[in-house]
């Protein structure tokens, strides 16, 4: 029944034919609400705004809308274009701005047809009508040029502020389209005008607008530095209405970057100075604020409490909405079932009384996927909440049209494909996907773009065409490899969902190209399709950087990198797992020899739970034969397959790029029923496929710079054998030692810029995360997170004539209960520009650390020993040692990047 209603629908919208950036835009204080988008599928939502276009010019009185069309001058039509532009009637705006445009043409007013190009290049962005944004922003700014503004000393502060303004637009737009570098450059111009102008409060929008450039930059510490003299110079004024909004939009910036705790805390801030000024809708989008920080925080009781608190009925119309459409995300994914169906007619009675603009299209869709997500677990009912979602999607898709707003046009179309895919109409959904897909690319939203090219490879193999599946997650793939750097930028929620919303195309599209790789499906008949092959472990490396990506809210391997198929080691073998649902594909790599492939028919659940169990027994001392079963569970899918090619081959070294779950465990446990796997080969892992261009180690004089606590600090407990650890190093290696009081951020940072060490050993409590936040090293004055020490690291770069050979992390440990906390171990070794990266998973307080660090550095000292080789032997001599034979000592060891 479901299908042939929703199919009366699809008969009403087949005739209908046919970027944001989290950026600040402008310059006038106004305050932000937007509503999380439920789990699922990547949602656009609406840019951050803390600031939207604002005449600089006004008025003498104020008019009403009847009074400005009997007037109709430019000013007006300035005035009601801006009104249109906050309503997100961008379209509409658009034909009032060059109304004036024109008009102040005729007049020879060239300062205010810049303001009004300013505005345009706004409203044409925000429809992703690139081309005209870019002509707009170039007039405005070759006609400030011509009226001299920025080099007149007698140019009014006015007209300074409208060349500010379109550097600050400009900067919008050059960040919206990947180019970070240029945009901080237009939005630093903008500060010093608003600064020369005495323009706090524009200033500290073009401050924020920086930091989002630098953090995409990489520029980690300039980012922070930005936001402190933000968060300085609004602690430094009074409280007021201004205030409030600039700490909540400051807290919005924190919350993109991923610093929740100081974001919840100014959001806090903001809070109290607008409920102590009777500030109501101020103090709504602030709890929303609130909310979402709440949620990104799993603190999921709390972010309820601030939506609810948002339901006053003094709260803006909109605010209330998506403050209530968050609820019920989080009411579904508590399964609070009586509450969603409370809450669920409210918000559908509040739809239908919203005037159409993006944000209440974007309301519709958020409401429709949550709609689809109750019939998802409520079958007896399926039928009527998938023709009550079609029936919303349908609004939103003509109120779209009305706007013009092909991007909303094109992202609700692709929705209502979706609810056709769910209720497995595969002709239908393909005609709305195919529509959606498009638009999508006709007004260039890449964004929105990859999510209808994946649908359609879903909907393709659904139908049983492998081919054109293929073609179309291809498409996919690339549009996201083109939207690398401005992902996060894209939806500052992404974070939230890229387990949902983006792993799963590189998942999906791995899992054809290897079911294509073979032309036979008996391995022994047929060899491997060596293209796909090929194909598979780029997209699987991508998607490893993407993770990262994600992990840092930036594009951070950017660096020239060497594939590792490029070395050419006589020696050495690459073994790829790649994780798939229903079964783990395996690829090996041999210097000079075809890709071999090999399937192990095991579901990804099942080696989550191997690998949570052997870890489990590998923190237990007393016991070890679960452990050798679970480890040789392991070598069979990994290792044995291929045990005799390696043999064959002479391979004494293996780098394994380790996928999903796999990163958890240290490989040198891994057991073929006699031995382990270290007592056969030296063992490196590599984050991808690339590398910082490998050499020896000993091609360089090598001098240690060591550093390291004793004492406990923070918190953290005393490490009592750090001491002897450095000492035995400085017995074996020229060194310079930092110890515990000499240790602090800034020492280690002066340390580095006045000679280049090439191996930098921290002995010292740390933690790996899945949170780059909450992924640090223990200095003695402070925690020095993943971001800070990467600057910090790479800050004498221009100096240094070759990176870092070897970073060591000893007593650093991967966070408890995160089950992807090796992400921030990987996001050390790829951020600190070191070659290679030796940390453990695991610390031991005992002399078990002090003597295999003391036996490694020993063994570096051979000039005949890579950093594997030298890595092996220590472990082993922790291994034949009957006090330490337990891996519980030995095994959490790893060796990240260049094993040479």
């Amino acid at each position: 029944m479901a299908w042939i209603v929703i199919g009366v629908c699809l008969t009403l919208l087949l005739g209908i034919g046919r970027a944001t950036s989290t950026s600040i835009p402008d310059i006038a204080v106004a305050t932000s609400v937007r509503a999380l988008k439920p789990e699922g599928r990547l949602s656009a939502v609406s840019p951050v705004r803390g600031y939207t276009p604002a005449p600089l010019i006004s008025t003498s009185q104020s008019i009403s809308a009847t009074q400005a069309e009997a007037i109709a001058t430019p000013e007006n039509w300035v005035q009601q274009g801006r009104d249109a532009y906050q309503s997100e009637r961008f379209a509409e705006a658009i034909t009032l701005w060059e109304q004036a445009a024109i008009a102040y043409q005729q007049q020879g007013n060239d300062v205010q047809q810049a303001l009004v190009s300013s505005y345009l290049a706004l409203a044409h962005q925000q429809l992703g009508a690139w081309s005209e944004a870019r002509t707009a922003i170039a007039t405005s700014m070759a006609l400030l040029q011509h009226q001299q503004v920025s080099s007149n000393p007698h140019v009014p502060v006015q007209h300074r502020l409208i060349l500010a303004q379109a550097w600050n637009t400009q900067g919008s737009l050059q960040f919206a389209e990947g180019q970070a570098e240029a945009a901080l450059a237009s939005w630093q111009q903008a500060a010093t005008l608003y600064a020369a102008a005495g323009d706090s409060q524009r200033y500290i929008g073009s401050l924020i607008n920086q930091a989002q450039a630098q953090q995409s930059l990489g520029l980690y510490l300039q980012a922070r530095r930005t936001l402190t003299e933000v968060e300085r110079s609004l602690q430094q004024q009074p409280d007021s209405e201004l205030k409030a909004i600039g700490l909540q939009t400051l807290a919005n910036a924190l919350q993109t970057v991923g610093d929740l705790d100081q974001s919840r805390q100014l959001l806090q801030q903001s809070l109290t100075i607008a409920e102590h000024l009777d500030l109501p809708s101020v103090t709504s989008a602030t709890l929303l604020s609130l909310g979402n920080t709440a949620q990104a925080q799993q603190d999921l009781a709390t972010a309820l409490t601030f939506y609810q608190r948002v339901a006053d009925p003094s709260t803006p119309a909109l605010t209330r909405l998506q403050a209530q459409l968050n609820q019920l995300h989080l009411l579904i994914k508590t399964e609070q079932w009586p509450q969603v169906q409370a809450l669920l007619p409210v918000i559908e009675t509040q739809l239908d009384t919203l005037s159409p603009n993006r944000d209440t299209i974007y309301a519709r869709i958020n409401a429709a996927q949550q709609i689809v997500a109750i019939a998802r677990r409520t079958p007896s009912e399926a039928a009527t909440l998938y023709f009550k979602a079609a029936k919303i999607l349908a609004i939103a898709i003509q109120q779209a049209k009305q706007l013009d707003d092909q991007r909303a046009e094109a992202y609700a179309l692709g929705q209502l494909g979706q609810v056709y895919e769910t209720t497995h109409q595969w002709k239908d959904a393909q005609t709305l996907t195919e529509q959606a897909l498009l638009i999508a690319q006709s007004v260039n939203a890449a964004d929105v773009a990859y999510q209808w090219q994946w649908q359609l490879g879903r909907l393709l193999k659904a139908q049983q065409q492998p081919s054109e599946a293929l073609a179309a997650y291809r498409a996919a793939f690339d549009t996201l490899q083109s939207l690398r750097r401005d992902l996060i930028a894209t939806s500052s929620d992404l974070q939230f969902s890229f387990r949902e919303s983006v792993e799963p195309v590189y998942r999906e599209f791995v899992d054809l190209l290897l079911q294509r790789s073979l032309t036979s499906p008996t391995h022994s008949q047929q060899e491997p399709n060596q293209a796909n092959l090929q194909e598979a472990r780029q997209v699987i490396e991508s998607l490893q950087l993407a993770e990262l990506d994600n992990f840092f809210r930036t594009a951070c391997l950017d660096s020239q990198r060497v594939a590792i198929d490029q070395i050419n080691q006589t020696g050495t073998a690459v073994i790829y797992p790649i994780i798939l649902s229903d079964r783990l594909e395996v690829l090996l790599s041999l210097p000079q020899q075809p890709i071999r492939q090999y399937t192990a028919l095991v579901s990804d659940v099942e080696i989550e739970q191997t690998v949570a169990q052997l870890q489990q027994q590998l923190a237990r001392p007393l016991t070890s034969q679960q452990g050798k079963r679970l480890g040789q569970r392991l070598y069979d899918w990994l290792v044995r397959p291929f045990a005799a090619d390696l043999a064959n081959s002479g391979s004494k070294t293996l780098v394994f790029v380790l996928d999903g779950a796999l990163r958890n465990v240290p490989m040198a446990t891994l057991y073929d029923g006699d031995r382990y796997l270290i007592e056969q080969y030296s063992l490196a892992l590599a984050p991808g496929l690339q590398l910082l261009s490998p050499q020896p180690l000993h091609q360089t004089r090598l001098e240690v710079l060591a550093a390291g606590l004793t004492e406990g600090r923070s918190g953290f407990s005393a490490l009592v054998n750090v001491e002897s650890e450095l000492n035995e190093i400085q017995t074996k290696l020229p060194s310079r030692v930092l110890l515990n009081e000499a240790f602090t951020s800034s020492a280690l940072q002066r340390q580095i810029d006045a000679l280049p060490f090439p191996i930098v050993h921290l002995a010292t409590h740390g933690q790996f995360s899945s949170k780059a936040n909450e992924t640090f090293v223990l200095a003695w004055d402070r925690p020095i997170n993943v971001n800070e020490l990467s600057s910090l690291l790479r800050n004498s770069d221009d100096m240094r004539p070759t990176p870092i050979e070897l970073l060591v992390l000893s007593a650093c440990e991967t966070a408890a209960g995160d089950t992807r906390a090796t992400l921030g171990l990987a996001g050390i070794a790829v951020q600190a520009g070191a070659r290679s990266t030796l940390a453990s998973l695991w610390a031991l307080n005992d002399e078990s650390a002090a003597r295999l660090m003391s036996q490694f550095y020993q063994e570096l000292a051979d000039t005949s020993v890579s950093k594997a080789e030298a890595l092996q032997h220590a472990q082993l001599s922790l291994l034949h040692d009957p006090n330490f034979r337990h891996p519980l000592y030995w095994a959490p060891y790893v060796l990240i990047g260049n094993w040479l």
